[in-house]
């Protein structure tokens, strides 16, 4: 029998300190769940408790979702991984790399030395670049006037590229115009695809772009670290957005996102329902991006994200960080993992047969004691494995 009560003490000790406001976290293995709790608060200015079934901002988690998606159009044959996404998406035939500023500060651009693939979009190779991790594109922000992404306004995604589509690992909106194409080829939008191939047959009730009454009733308050501690906020992604956001505008439950990494950890399937083909599983779970490794992420922002540095080899699959050695924490070589910016994490284990994920809502990203308290649910997770 899982002992429960180790798995929980780390994440308890984070609420009860102080470390994070509230803290919800399941993990299962081959037989089925076998872990679920929430320790804290929702929301410290109400102290409303943190339940297993409370609502989180998953952010960028919503990047596998997306790409799960994109790959079901594949084995269909309505997408490619390898031929010009313009054929597809046309405005993607038109952008330009950023090739620095000129004496009066406006951008200089060129045009690209080659096309944009589906493969460079889910990869995060196409040269696109967050703001938060990339001061060139922080400062065509700012010349331009351009919109953040989580403004979620269409004009947010007239960004340049950084360098040429498959010469680096570069963290971007890549899979947000992977969620345009989920669009363009099944005349959905990205919410009604998402519903009908994914949460439905999945049944995650409660994952969605849009906060219904239900689920604000259990909504957790996203909260920022500031020099006076933590403070609750009322940072919310659109309602009623001009584009779904695939790289990061889904509202989760950790027991929910849990069953899709049951399905990835079930090569494509979970309780009757085939979601993806065990082969696509694979593609998507091995490195999809040849001899290139993840470079660090250097803050442009330090309000919006810590420094992250990564294990020397990381590479990405199709849509996952894979770590090429085993990780002190007990993961194995070869495992499935990302995160959201309001440090939410999650990992899948194919090798171990476990996957998890944990959620607790605060700013900046990559907080240390809210990685700590992950790191902590994870080694206990596989410490009551044995083996």
């Amino acid at each position: 029998m899982v002992d429960t009560s180790r798995i929980a003490a780390p994440l308890r000790q984070a609420a009860d300190a102080g470390d994070v406001p509230g803290v919800v976290a399941a993990a299962a293995d081959a037989d089925g769940v076998m872990f679920e709790a929430a320790f804290g608060t929702r929301d410290l200015a109400t102290g409303v408790p943190m339940t297993t079934d409370t609502v989180v901002w998953i952010a960028s988690m919503t990047k596998a979702v997306t790409a799960a998606c994109a790959m079901q159009l594949v084995e269909q044959g309505r997408l490619s991984l390898d031929r010009d996404i313009a054929e597809v998406l046309p405005d993607l035939g038109r952008v330009q790399v950023l090739d620095g500023f000129d004496a009066q500060g406006a951008p200089r651009l060129r045009a690209p030395r080659r096309s944009i693939t589906l493969r460079h979009l889910l990869t995060h190779t196409s040269g696109h670049a967050y703001e938060m991790w990339n001061a060139g594109i922080g400062r065509y922000v700012q010349a331009t006037g351009t919109p953040a992404i989580t403004t979620c306004r269409n004009a947010a995604l007239a960004l340049p590229l950084t360098a040429d589509p498959g010469e680096k690992w570069e963290y971007g909106i890549g899979v947000d115009f992977a969620g345009k194409a989920v669009e363009a080829v099944s005349g959905q939008t990205l919410a009604q695809y998402m519903q009908d191939h994914i949460f439905t047959p999945l049944g995650m009730t409660d994952t969605g772009f849009k906060i219904g009454e239900a689920q604000r009733r259990r909504l957790a308050k996203i909260h920022a670290r500031t020099a006076d501690g933590l403070v609750s906020t009322d940072t919310e992604i659109p309602q009623e957005p001009e584009f779904h956001m695939g790289g990061g505008g889904l509202y989760s439950t950790a027991g929910d996102y849990l069953k899709f990494a049951q399905m990835i950890l079930h090569d494509g399937r979970l309780d009757g329902a085939r979601i993806l083909r065990p082969e696509t599983v694979a593609a998507m779970s091995a490195n999809a991006m040849g001899a290139l490794v993840c470079n660090p992420m250097k803050t442009a922002v330090p309000a919006a994200s810590n420094d992250v540095d990564f294990v020397d080899g990381m590479q990405w699959g199709l849509s996952f960080l894979i770590n090429p050695e085993p990780l002190p924490t007990g993961r194995s070589a070869g495992s499935l993992s990302w995160a959201g910016m309001a440090n939410s994490y999650y990992w899948i284990d194919p090798k171990r047969q476990v996957a998890g994920v944990y959620a607790t809502q605060v700013l900046p990203f990559y907080d240390a004691k809210a990685v700590r308290a992950f790191e902590g649910f994870e080694t206990a997770v596989y410490a009551t494995l044995g083996g």
